[in-house]
């Protein structure tokens, strides 16, 4: 097997002097060497040819039994030294020290058609930043995570990446639900991609540690491999750099809105400096649309990460990093500009995705109401956000609607409890979609040119939670078929696919409150 390998990351910034693994705090360096734990049994489930011709290799070198090996962990690749990096970070609007990749080992970087990856592969074994942990991970999480991250990708909304999936032939003991009932579960291996793994967490335990050395050192080793035209080694540069990454950051969270993701655990070590979607653990889809919604058990009480609420945490998150770089930048007034110009530019971006989902190529000063009178409304009664927004493009913009029910004929699909559309909830969407009718009035979109908008924008197909666990338990009986179904359905979200119509359905009421289809935990 063939890549091209240069290695920057390990080349260029300073490594942790101590080679035995065991759990430590690491001081002074970006990170530790550290090789995989070689898995009992390994098996690739599934991997994603996509993926594997962006990193160089061939089909027959992609179903090979040394890919086996190597991104399962039980080879290391030749003249190539994994390792683990060390960050810290606030959870749950904690500082927690330091952190670092507790189950996760960077094989190597891999340069292919001018564009560098990271591999790195998840659920692997023990590093200095395991803590308590086993640095293992289950079959359970990693199929979400391999599915989730290429569905993201063909969404269009920016991510980290998944080359393979692979069992490990070991059995990882797991309490999923925190409630004392731990079991054994089957131990699995995600090969995750990248151009880099670097978080916000890699920047703040340097500054919190008063290591200036070191973080100007990552500063100016980031700007130079992923941020090209910004001049490093300057305060101008720090500062364009800080600014570019709040940009990144809030271009994701505004594509998670707009295609009703919710990330779950929004902490600043899970928070890419790249701006990539990062860390899939209890993530969820808005089925019905609820602002509050959060997938996260751990967050239940508080929902500090609900998904109404992303856009202010990273925000906040940002302010985080940019205390940390501010360290070496030495300019608060210009960090502040930058983070308060975030709260603006957000109000914009906000307007112009609902623009977009609706279908709308003028702006209007009144938009904001319509807006705001169609959030109000999708929550006087359970409506999938999915269904809702594609189904809409169907209304006809001179099509008179009816007073009663058989005005949301075309809509109907989207409702969980339809026998709750009567009075003041039947009239509130009547009077709303009557309100958007007019709107279209001032358009010059014929319905056509609209709907066609309305659908690159507007997912058909995502992956809902109940799909990821129906994967699973098929996965868990031996049976990998349906993560091959999902991962081609998903590699085309906004296409009608009439053959996958069954996957364009509302939540089943055997998921709602099934464990991993409506409420998930860190448990993988």
């Amino acid at each position: 097997m063939k890549l091209n390998i240069d290695n920057t990351f390990t080349n260029e910034l300073p490594a942790d002097k101590e080679l035995n693994v065991f759990p430590r705090q690491v001081s002074e360096a970006c990170f530790s060497f550290v090789n995989p734990r070689e898995p009992s049994e390994p098996k690739i489930l599934h991997y994603s040819s996509e993926m594997a011709e962006a990193i160089g290799l061939s089909k027959e070198a992609a179903e090979s039994a040394y890919f086996t090996q190597l991104f399962s962990g039980a080879e290391v690749f030749p003249e190539t030294k994994p390792y683990a990096m060390c960050y810290g970070g606030h959870q749950f609007g904690h500082w927690a020290g330091q952190l670092g990749d507790g189950r996760a080992i960077n094989l190597f970087e891999v340069i292919e058609n001018n564009k560098r990856w990271a591999l790195q592969l998840k659920g692997s074994g023990l590093t200095p930043y395991s803590r308590t942990a086993d640095g293992l991970a289950v079959l359970r999480s990693s199929v979400r995570e391999h599915l989730c991250s290429e569905a993201m990708h063909h969404l269009g909304v920016p991510t980290t990446r998944s080359l393979s999936l692979a069992l490990t032939g070991d059995q990882v003991l797991r309490d999923v639900q925190y409630n004392g009932n731990p079991a054994y579960e089957k131990g699995a291996v995600v090969c995750r991609v990248a151009p880099s793994f670097i978080r916000f967490g890699n920047f703040q335990i340097l500054a919190a540690r008063q290591d200036h050395k070191n973080l100007r050192l990552l500063m100016n080793y980031t700007i130079r491999h992923f941020f090209p035209g910004i001049k490093e080694n300057t305060k101008e540069g720090y500062i364009e750099f800080f600014q570019k990454v709040s940009n990144d950051t809030l271009k994701m969270v505004m594509d998670w809105q707009r295609v009703g993701f919710v990330h779950g655990v929004m902490n600043t070590d899970n928070m890419s400096i790249l701006g990539l979607t990062i860390d899939f653990g209890p993530y969820g889809w808005l089925e019905g649309y609820d602002r509050n919604w959060t997938p996260n058990t751990t967050d239940k009480q508080h929902r500090r990460y609900r998904f109404g609420q992303q856009p202010n945490v990273a925000l906040w998150n940002l302010a985080q990093l940019g205390s940390a770089l501010n360290l070496i930048i030495d300019d608060v007034p210009a960090l502040e500009a930058i983070l308060n110009a975030y709260q603006e530019t957000f109000t914009l971006a906000y307007q112009k995705m609902m623009r977009d989902k609706l279908g709308l190529a003028i702006e209007k000063e009144d938009d904001e109401v319509l807006f705001q009178d169609l959030e109000n409304t999708l929550h006087l009664t359970e409506t999938d956000m999915t269904i809702f927004y594609r189904n809409l493009a169907n209304l006809k913009k001179d099509e008179t609607l009816p007073e009663d029910l058989n005005a949301l004929d075309f809509i109907k699909e989207a409702f969980y409890a339809p026998e709750e559309l009567k009075e003041e909830t039947l009239q509130g969407w009547i009077n709303w979609l009557k309100a958007y009718q007019e709107r279209l009035h001032l358009e010059i979109n014929d319905d056509e040119t609209r709907k066609a908008k309305m659908n690159a924008v507007n997912p058909k197909y995502v992956l809902r939670n109940y799909m990821a666990q129906l994967a699973i338990d098929k996965a868990d009986d031996g049976d990998y078929s349906l993560i091959s179904e999902l991962h081609e359905l998903l590699k085309k979200p906004y296409d009608n696919q009439p053959e996958n119509e069954k996957w364009f359905a509302k939540r089943p009421e055997w998921a709602r409150n099934k464990v991993g289809c409506s409420m998930l935990s860190c448990s993988s």
